[in-house]
């Protein structure tokens, strides 16, 4: 099990702060996680301008120009944030045994090493 995954809320943690241009200390929701590469992809972080080469649709208008994209972020410079105090914390895990049509299963859940709680 992944402890970050598409949906939470984390927070940056490393780079410049936002200050100075940089993006420390801001929060946004995971859209999408690369495990291959160790990346995530976070709304309002890490936006950079894309130059994308001018085209022509089949309508007739112009396509391209610069647009302001999200780029990935690796997944160690972002921490989930604990819901209960909406501060950056560290994941464990737990196992809780579920019962589901008769059937006793383990399962893993994500808790917040600082407080506690389940994510």
């Amino acid at each position: 099990m992944a402890k970050i995954k598409k949906g939470d809320l984390v927070q940056v943690i490393t780079g410049a702060k936002a200050e100075r241009g940089g993006d420390k200390g801001k929060q946004g929701k995971v859209l999408r996680v690369f495990p291959e590469t160790n990346r995530v992809l976070v709304e309002g972080i890490n936006r950079v301008t894309k130059h994308t080469k001018v085209g022509q649709s089949q309508r007739g208008t112009k396509t391209g120009g610069i647009e302001v994209v999200e780029a990935s972020i690796h997944i160690s410079n972002v921490a989930l944030v604990d819901p209960s105090t909406k501060k950056p914390t560290r994941v464990g895990f737990r196992t809780e045994t579920v019962e589901r049509d008769g059937v006793k299963r383990e399962v893993r859940v994500r808790v917040a090493k600082s407080s506690g709680k389940d994510i």
